[in-house]
C-alpha cells in the first residue's frame, strides 16, 4: 500500500474509533440525562437501576474487548486491535462507575457501612475484587506501561482477564439472585470467548507494538 493509501485507511480508523468513541458514550449520557432530569423513567428504585445499567455496561464491554482477538483471527481484520484498549478502558470506566453508583447513592459515602457490606455480601466482595483487578490492566494500557513492564510481564498482567471475566459474570449472578438467566447469557459467551483464546494460546504472540496499539 502507498502512503495516499495509508493515510486514508489510517483517516477511516480514526473516524471509526471516533464513532466507536461516541457510541460507547452513549449508555452513560443517557443515565446521567435520566437521573437528572428524568428520574421516574430509572423506575420505583432510580439509584438501583443506575447502578445495576452502569453494571450491566461494564461487563458488556469487558465481553467485547474479549470479542476483538476471535473476530481479528477470524476475520483477517488486523485493524480491529486499534478498538481494544477503546473497549477495555470503556470496561473500566463503566465498572469505576458502577461502584461510585453503589457508594454515592446506595451508601451515601458510609466508610463503615461499605466496608460491612463488602464482609456481608458476597456479590458486594467479589464486585470490589472484581474492579481492584481490572484497574492495574487500565493502568497499564498505555505504550509507555508495555515498553517500562517489558512485553512479557506486560502480557502476564494482562492475562488477569482470565480471573476479571469470570468474578464480573459471578458479581452479576449472585447479584440478580432469582432470574439468572441474563448472567447465564454472559457465562456462555464469556466460556466461548475465553475459550477461544486458551485454544490459540500456543499461536505466536504478538509484540508490544501489536498488542497495544489503539
Amino acid at each position: 500500500m502507498d502512503s495516499s493509501g495509508r493515510r486514508k485507511s489510517e483517516g477511516a480508523i480514526l473516524w471509526m474509533k471516533v464513532a466507536a468513541f461516541a457510541a460507547a458514550s452513549i449508555p452513560v449520557s443517557r443515565l446521567a440525562y435520566a437521573a437528572l432530569f428524568d428520574v421516574e423513567s430509572l423506575g420505583p428504585n432510580p439509584a438501583e437501576m443506575l447502578t445495576r445499567g452502569l453494571g450491566d455496561w461494564a461487563l458488556r464491554f469487558l465481553l467485547m474487548t474479549l470479542a476483538i482477538t476471535p473476530l481479528r483471527r477470524i476475520t483477517g481484520w488486523n485493524s480491529l486491535l486499534r478498538f481494544r484498549r477503546m473497549l477495555g478502558l470503556f470496561s473500566f470506566f463503566y465498572a469505576l462507575m458502577h461502584v461510585s453508583s453503589y457508594v454515592a447513592f446506595d451508601q451515601v459515602f458510609d466508610v463503615v457501612d461499605i466496608v460491612k457490606d463488602i464482609g456481608k455480601r458476597p456479590f458486594i466482595t467479589v464486585g470490589f475484587a472484581t474492579l481492584l483487578l481490572i484497574t492495574p490492566l487500565a493502568v497499564t494500557s498505555t505504550n509507555g506501561m508495555v515498553r517500562r513492564l517489558g512485553a512479557r510481564r506486560w502480557l502476564a498482567l494482562h492475562r488477569m482477564i482470565y480471573v476479571i471475566g469470570p468474578l464480573a459474570v459471578l458479581h452479576f449472578w449472585w447479584m440478580v439472585k432469582r432470574d439468572v438467566t441474563q448472567p447465564a447469557i454472559y457465562g456462555v459467551i464469556l466460556a466461548i470467548l475465553l475459550g477461544y483464546r486458551l485454544a490459540n494460546r500456543r499461536s505466536r504472540p504478538q509484540g508490544p507494538a501489536q498488542t497495544a496499539r489503539a
